[in-house]
């Protein structure tokens, strides 16, 4: 007997070795997790410099775009010049070189305002430090000089913890030394990985930007050599609206932060508070976070100036309240826009989740990342409601009480309260005889109401 080919064979060959991955992968990733995670580690490791790569790109990306048709064609434009596909690639070349440039010179431009203000900043708290501690110790001798009792009491306490730091110093601080220095060469042996991975990025990130187009073609043949032409077009517009998602609250984001770092250092040379420089920065770094970051920028910063002047402190947090009010409520919406359509209660779970998985990064990308979750989860809610015929706006759902599961349309709340034997009626054992039996009691009342 001969074979005959047939293409559902194949669906379930797929199938059958889908299942039968998955149901390996399962395994493997219950009994052998510490093996998964030290391959998924070396994995990262390895492709972490194409991650950098990416993200550089990507950051980069609207830089160029906006040299190439803002400045660079449209001086073409008024020289009445044709820009030939040779010119058009060294266009490109010069607008990577110079959005590369302007990356690392932003980079080193913070670095060099980071850097020896933290240095001047420890060596003042050091330096300080002892004013500090002969200040805090006159305001509790002239606290205690009025209540002997307390004076005595607080005596106790401090011979107490002098006593175990004492201990601490020598049984628990000095063996740890070793490890302090061998976290601390740690520490610097992964900030040499880091750059090395960092510069290796920024290499490759060359090419990505020199070849975006070519690469995002050849993406396109690939899905329309594997998919049907409907199935790779909402693919490409499915990944068109995410690169829109991402991007605009990024770039918005990071030029929001630029403006509110620089009003901050406007703000705090007018009031004269110390480290003026230092605070700004951290407020404009901090602000890329959604929600939480001013206040994690201002923290650090509220406590350094408070090791200086306490009063200036006050006047520093409510500058902070008054410019993320600012901020919140005029400058961030402008520039951002809709660009999320997230409430304020998502935009609270997206940070603490993605914070939770993958850190500040995680804190920075989970906005977007839940906007885009977001949209799928509704349009499959909407596509299944127009299956129903039923209606799609969510405020047609404010003062309905349920749906007649006749005409389907709204029924209005009621004051009345639902009743016991209402609640979880689809779990209850109904008994096919009692319909039988109460149709027919009313037949006979009907036939005895006739006669």
């Amino acid at each position: 007997m001969n074979f005959r080919w047939d293409k559902k064979y194949l669906h379930w060959g797929i199938t059958i070795f889908c299942v039968i991955a998955a149901s390996l992968l399962f395994y493997f990733g219950i009994f052998h997790m510490d093996t998964l995670r030290r391959g998924l580690g070396k994995v990262y490791a390895i492709l972490t410099p194409i991650i950098y790569a990416a993200i550089i790109s990507y950051i980069l990306w609207p830089v160029i775009r906006f040299m190439e048709q803002n400045i660079i064609y449209r001086f073409c434009e008024w020289k009445g010049w044709e820009p030939t596909k040779k010119v058009k690639k060294i266009i490109r070349m010069i607008g990577v070189f110079l959005s590369l440039l302007l990356f690392f010179f932003i980079i080193y431009g913070l670095l060099s305002m980071i850097v020896p203000e933290i240095l001047n900043s420890i060596t003042n708290i050091i330096d300080s430090f002892p004013r500090y501690i002969n200040n805090i110790q006159h305001g509790i001798s002239d606290i205690l000089k009025n209540n002997p009792d307390l004076a005595e009491n607080s005596n106790m306490i401090f011979s107490t913890i002098f006593a175990k730091a004492e201990t601490w110093l020598s049984n628990d601080l000095l063996p740890q030394i070793n490890n302090i220095v061998k976290n601390f060469s740690t520490g610097f042996v992964g900030l040499l990985v880091f750059l090395k991975n960092f510069v290796i990025g920024a290499m490759i990130s060359i090419y990505l930007l020199y070849g975006k187009e070519t690469y995002i073609a050849h993406g396109k043949q690939i899905l329309y050599s594997i998919f049907r032409p409907e199935t790779t077009n909402n693919i490409i517009r499915d990944l068109q609206f995410i690169d829109k998602t991402f991007g605009g609250f990024i770039v918005g984001k990071i030029l929001d932060s630029i403006i509110i770092g620089i009003l901050c250092y406007i703000g705090t040379t007018i009031l004269n508070l110390p480290y003026a420089l230092l605070v700004s920065v951290i407020v404009g770094v901090t602000n890329v976070i959604p929600f939480f970051g001013p206040y994690l920028g201002a923290i650090p910063s509220a406590f350094l100036i408070l090791l200086v002047n306490p009063i200036q402190c006050i006047y520093f947090v409510l500058f902070i309240l008054v410019l993320q009010q600012f901020d919140g409520n005029f400058l961030g919406p402008k520039i951002l826009g809709g660009s999320t359509g997230l409430s304020s209660f998502m935009v609270i779970v997206a940070i603490l989740v993605g914070g939770g998985l993958f850190g500040i990064f995680g804190m920075f990308v989970g906005v977007p990342a839940c906007a885009v979750i977001c949209t799928i989860i509704r349009n499959i809610i909407n596509r299944r409601l127009e299956k129903k015929k039923l209606p799609l706006d969510v405020e047609e759902y404010m003062d309905m009480d349920h749906l007649d599961e006749e005409t389907l349309k709204p029924v209005c709340k009621k004051d009345t309260e639902v009743e016991k034997t209402q609640a979880f009626s689809r779990y209850r054992k109904v008994n096919p005889m009692a319909g039988i039996k109460r149709s027919m009691e009313e037949k006979k009342n009907n036939d005895k109401g006739e006669e």
